[in-house]
């Protein structure tokens, strides 16, 4: 017997004092397992504990989990993704992993289609649509749509065209960029 084998009955009974990125080492062993595990890690949820409860899961952190599972699919299948707000709670690091994941996607032939404020994944769409002038009673219209960079120069046209202007030209952000 192995020790996967011996020690999994334990895990499976304690998993929720595992957490995802411990057990990465645990199961070194498990190629398949490790494989799996790392898809987590590389979407930001390394910190999930294994056998964690859907219901405690944030909503982002339930968009992500979907998207580890698409990417263990095979590529070549043409899907698209609807991601609303998936960097919302996201370590600057883990949204890197997670732009990662979405050119992973990409290259396996996906559209995304993303609900997003942070201006560092914005500044990398292929489109935008940017929606305003304001939010609720004062919200719903088409304000932009082009490229990024179309909106970055549209002066005053949104909110959001000053705050991308600023993401596009921060040197510290650009790092981002290059995922």
């Amino acid at each position: 017997m192995s020790a996967f084998e011996y020690l999994w009955p334990l895990v499976v009974t304690l998993g929720v004092l595992i957490f995802v990125h411990e057990a990465v080492h645990f199961f070194s062993g498990q190629p398949a397992v490790v494989r799996r595990l790392k898809l987590f890690e590389e979407i930001g949820l390394g910190y999930l504990r294994l056998g964690q409860s859907a219901t405690t899961l944030s909503g982002g952190e339930a968009q992500r989990i979907k998207l580890a599972a698409h990417l263990a699919r095979k590529a070549g299948q043409r899907v698209l993704y609807v991601l609303d707000e998936p960097t919302t709670g996201l370590h600057l690091g883990d949204i890197n992993e997670l732009l990662g994941c979405f050119h992973r996607l990409l290259e396996a032939g996906a559209t995304l289609l993303v609900i997003e404020h942070n201006m560092d994944v914005v500044k990398q769409a292929d489109w935008v649509i940017d929606l305003g002038p304001e939010g609720g009673a004062e919200g719903g219209r088409l304000v932009f749509q082009g490229t990024p960079e179309g909106l970055a120069a549209a002066n005053g046209v949104s909110l959001t065209s000053r705050y991308l202007r600023a993401a596009l030209t921060a040197p510290a952000r650009q790092a981002l960029a290059e995922v």
